[in-house]
């Protein structure tokens, strides 16, 4: 078996494997590469030493794990293992389903069931198909140190957690996916990687101190070296889609992605994505998450734009949660001023942010989306997500303080809205289990800086630090697995027949797939606090208030297609008379 790795700035580089020593020498094809034949097979152990010395940052100082690994059996800071994917029988032909019409579900691998694995999810799967989603969008599966964690410190980008069940653990949770009708796609995070068990830059300049992220360093995409490093991600995307059959990627905070070049990245990784479409016949797709409000992030490469297929919406989860909750701190604030005017802007237009002026960023923010070049379909609508419960001080939930009926009004306007609609895990019930933050580093300075630099966090802004959960304790992240048995109780077994209602009338009603922004009509009332949306022949109206209102949707609107609360068709007159704090679809008949 030929083993390679990139390692450019080594004088010497020598492949250990099962017990036995190989040299490596230099590819004289390509500079920086070392290469050596050695037998190897499905699950040989494996590592890399580097100029005959220790390894730094391992505490056995043994050989360093694969850059490319794979599988890492021991966690990210043991050997590497061999992955012979041919082995694997897929069970089910798949042809791939494209994101225009779909309807997403975030989940965590770890926190879906108690057991925080890929076959207890996939056990869970027919849920969600009768449910009537489209594609499963998997938080992180990277390893990353310890058992449980969110995945956004992953370490090896090539490779899957080992105790969520491995790569083989991983393939069977697709194709059991795929058996169902169901599409995957997979977050990863391109713009850092964790602080324990890195070990990239002992072999290269993967990082550069060019530029800086949040979280440290930024990953080299334009300084010396960078051609490797982008072939380094580009080659990890791809296999992904291609040895996993994934339907999509979504990529973490895509702002952070610093990049000089004529040529960036994400326009490189869209190239190379449609073209292995192009090769497999299957559609591929990429999610962006981005916090510029840039139209070009998803403007087709052909018109100048990075060419991405689509990008969570931060601006529409925004404005429905203060048109929820009434908050108004942080990010917030502009969007308080006039929820539901704000609200409106979003739905009819994509950005609410399009060059206006931001409060909380002191500065003119975003661009305006153009339709012709900007299909609906490419922003994602939800209204709540990972980043948006988990980093909240206790991880809570909208279901901790909102009604019923308004968890049924935001449910309306996500799931009939222009933009292709995303759900977190549980929210299709309500769920009441919070989802908070929670690690399981294994370097104890490392955790007690976490556990300190979360409380502070808050503390800033009136939190007792004692209130904050620990994320280091295993509790923290038992309380944020979903309670299978909520489903089957009132008030969620209703809202989760809600939902399938609401994804029902979507699939059946041409009109709110149609990815047309410019045919959206929105009207609303800040005092009396109802909005309606007009999608063709379809009205959505929601009434957010504590009293009935009347709303005018027009004099054909006489068919009642769904409706939380019993509502007859308007009056004469056009009014519909809507019942406190609940959503009604109509048509013209």
């Amino acid at each position: 078996m030929l083993f390679e790795v990139w390692a450019p700035e080594k004088e010497r580089v020598d492949l250990h494997a099962e017990g036995a020593t190989y040299p490596m020498e230099r590819d004289p094809a390509r500079a920086g590469w070392w290469r050596v034949q050695a037998p190897a097979g499905h699950g040989t152990r494996y590592g890399y030493a580097l100029d005959g010395g220790p390894s730094p940052g391992l505490r056995h100082g043994g050989p360093l794990p694969d850059p490319r690994s794979r599988r890492q059996p021991d966690g990210p800071d043991g050997l590497s293992a061999v992955v012979d994917s041919s082995r694997f029988t897929w069970r089910h032909p798949w042809y791939g389903r494209p994101l225009p019409g779909a309807v997403l579900y975030e989940l965590h691998i770890g926190t879906y069931t108690r057991a925080g694995t890929f076959d207890a999810a996939a056990e869970r799967l027919g849920h969600l198909a009768e449910l009537g989603i489209t594609h499963i969008e998997l938080m992180p599966v990277c390893p990353f140190p310890g058992t449980h964690g969110w995945g956004y410190e992953g370490v090896s980008p090539w490779a899957v957690h080992e105790p969520y069940g491995g790569p083989d653990g991983l393939r069977r949770f697709v194709d059991t996916a795929h058996g169902h009708g169901l599409g995957v796609v997979l977050d990863v995070v391109h713009n850092h990687l964790g602080p324990s068990g890195n070990h990239l830059p002992a072999f290269g300049p993967y990082f550069t101190d060019t530029h800086h992220t949040p979280w440290g360093a930024a990953v080299n995409l334009d300084a010396p070296g960078s051609d490797e490093v982008r072939a380094y991600l580009l080659g990890s995307a791809l296999a992904w889609l291609r040895d996993y059959r994934l339907d999509g990627l979504r990529l973490d905070a895509v702002h952070a992605l610093h990049d000089t070049r004529a040529r960036h990245f994400l326009a490189q990784l869209t190239a190379a994505v449609d073209g292995l479409s192009a090769r497999t016949g299957r559609p591929l797709f990429l999610i962006a998450e981005s916090d510029l409000n840039d139209p070009r992030t998803t403007t087709p490469r052909e018109a100048g734009g990075h060419g991405l297929h689509a990008q969570w919406n931060d601006d529409f989860h925004h404005a429905l949660h203060t048109a929820l909750t009434g908050e108004s701190q942080g990010y917030y604030a502009d969007f308080a001023r006039d929820p539901l005017a704000a609200l409106a802007k979003t739905l009819a237009g994509g950005f609410f942010h399009d060059g206006t002026y931001s409060t909380f960023r002191g500065r003119a923010h975003g661009h305006p989306l153009d339709p012709r070049t900007t299909p609906a379909h490419r922003l994602l609508a939800y209204a709540q997500t990972h980043d948006q419960i988990g980093n909240r001080a206790l991880g809570d939930r909208l279901s901790a303080h909102l009604s019923p009926g308004l968890l049924a009004c935001a449910a309306a306007l996500v799931l009939t809205s222009p933009f292709t609609p995303m759900l977190f895990m549980g929210e299709e019930w309500g769920a009441r289990t919070p989802w908070q933050f929670f690690t399981d580093h294994t370097d104890p300075e490392l955790a007690e800086a976490v556990r300190r630099g979360r409380r502070r966090e808050f503390a800033a802004h009136g939190w007792a630090e004692t209130d904050i959960p620990d994320p280091q304790d295993p509790a923290t992240r038992d309380r944020s697995c979903l309670d299978w048995t909520e489903p089957e109780r009132e008030p969620h077994a209703r809202l989760l027949a809600w939902h399938r209602e609401l994804i029902a009338v979507r699939r059946a009603r041409p009109e709110l797939t149609d990815a047309d922004l410019s045919t959206v009509r929105v009207a609303y009332d800040t005092q009396q606090r109802w909005l309606t949306v007009r999608r063709g022949d379809v009205r959505v109206a929601v009434n957010l208030s504590v009293t009935t209102a009347k709303v005018p949707i027009g004099t054909d609107q006489s068919e009642v297609l769904a409706a939380w609360k019993p509502c007859t068709p308007p009056t004469p007159d056009g009014l519909l008379h809507l019942p406190s704090e609940s959503a009604a679809v109509l048509a013209a008949t």
